[in-house]
């Protein structure tokens, strides 16, 4: 069901690049900085506090409360304009985030499926952590993991962990799932992999019985107005989690399954 003003409601809310004249594949998920300014003072003025997803993560392992009225904000990919104007637009309002990096995107000669598009480096990751942001990983390729073989996966989750602790100088605890494609394989073999949380996507709400490893986040798009995220603050717009896939859902992700094993990998998105 659609929460109005549901107290129990966590927004995640997932961001990609903010800059102006974006790559058209990318440029429906991305707001420019105006917008962002806006979304961001929103969270500022909503009396939410923001947290990290390992914030989430202690509270849904039992080790730690939640502090009242939550937010998480997040980043995927690692665009370029990720640890300069975004993490200060960030910082100068005290407002913690996670960004979760493609780290095959990321790295001089490494093997990606993401377009072109102006992209950060694996070596500025350790400053997003010293502008206060938590890194987590988002797999090497960005490739669609519920319908990789067994092998495939599992690089995937282990390469993108290990050049991201390689970089950081410590263990690395969260994942996201590019897309949010994820199966109950998949998040099996995410938790074997030493991740403590995966986030998925799922357009809803998460709260505080949300599910480890498919932890809902909702896409911010050029089209989503301040007002858009002004309701999700509030608890509203959308389903909150956890609930069961449905069948399009389901279907869909058959779907894509006949198609890699026709055509090999393909790119989450």
């Amino acid at each position: 069901m659609t929460g109005v003003g549901d107290d129990t409601a966590i927004p995640v809310l997932l961001y990609h690049a903010v800059m102006d004249g974006p790559p058209d594949w990318i440029a429906e998920f991305t707001v420019t900085p105006q917008q962002f300014g806006t979304h961001l003072d929103a969270v500022a003025e909503s009396g939410r506090t923001p947290v990290t997803v390992s914030a989430l993560a202690d509270h849904l392992a039992g080790r730690a409360p939640l502090p009242s009225r939550p937010v998480l904000l997040t980043f995927d990919d690692g665009f370029a304009d990720l640890p300069g104007p975004t993490a200060e637009a960030l910082a100068v309002r005290g407002l913690a985030a996670t960004a979760y990096l493609t780290t095959g995107a990321l790295s001089p000669g490494g093997r990606s499926l993401l377009p072109p598009a102006p992209m950060m480096t694996l070596a500025q990751a350790a400053g997003l952590e010293r502008s206060g942001m938590e890194v987590g990983s988002h797999t090497v390729t960005h490739a669609q993991l519920d319908t990789l073989p067994r092998r495939d996966l599992t690089r995937e989750l282990r390469d993108s962990r290990a050049a991201l602790e390689d970089a950081l100088g410590h263990p690395v605890r969260h994942l996201a799932y590019p897309h949010g494609y994820n199966s109950g394989r998949v998040r099996r073999m995410a938790a074997a992999a030493g991740y403590e949380t995966a986030t998925a996507v799922r357009h809803a709400l998460s709260s505080e019985r949300d599910e480890a490893y498919r932890i809902a986040r909702l896409i911010v798009r050029r089209s989503h107005t301040v007002a858009d995220v002004e309701n999700w603050l509030a608890g509203g717009g959308a389903r909150v989690a956890p609930y069961r896939d449905g069948p399009r859902t389901v279907g869909w992700r058959w779907y894509r399954r006949a198609r890699a094993v026709l055509r090999g990998p393909v790119f989450a998105g």
